[in-house]
């Protein structure tokens, strides 16, 4: 029983690395700011959470009085890493925005002195009194 413990928590803690070295390489290796987010926000926190898990079970299966720092660690890092990654997604596409044109493919149009396109005008039926009149003359 006491092997079997430990394997789950090793397990367990060999997970939370994993996904640490996960998370670490995708911020080092990914391209645009929204991948590089992406990566730690979602690995490492799990990655975290599963090392400290690990350590909490580690010392309560040694009868050690396990450190209310760490759960309070995990419980904030579970909290502030989604709300924090959100907010820095969200100003980095509000900067973004300000930046792009309003209409896609604008710019050809700007550089050739073109005329702006037509607003698409979609086609509306109207009733007349010939409608109402038939339709009532048929009940």
């Amino acid at each position: 029983m006491i092997t079997a413990i430990q394997i789950v928590l090793s397990v367990v803690l060999l997970f939370g690395c994993f996904f640490i070295l996960v998370g670490a390489l995708g911020l080092v290796k990914l391209s645009t700011f929204f991948k590089r987010l992406h990566a730690p926000t979602k690995a490492s926190t799990l990655g975290v959470g599963c090392v400290l898990v690990s350590s909490v079970a580690y010392h309560i299966f040694l009868g050690q009085d396990p450190q209310p720092r760490e759960l309070l660690i995990t419980i904030f890092l579970f909290i502030t890493a989604p709300i924090s990654a959100h907010l820095m997604a969200k100003a980095a596409l509000s900067l973004l925005m300000e930046t792009r044109p309003t209409l896609p493919g604008n710019e050809r149009a700007e550089e050739e002195q073109l005329p702006p396109p037509e607003p698409v005008r979609e086609k509306v039926v109207e009733a007349t009194d010939d409608v109402y009149t038939s339709n009532e003359s048929k009940r």
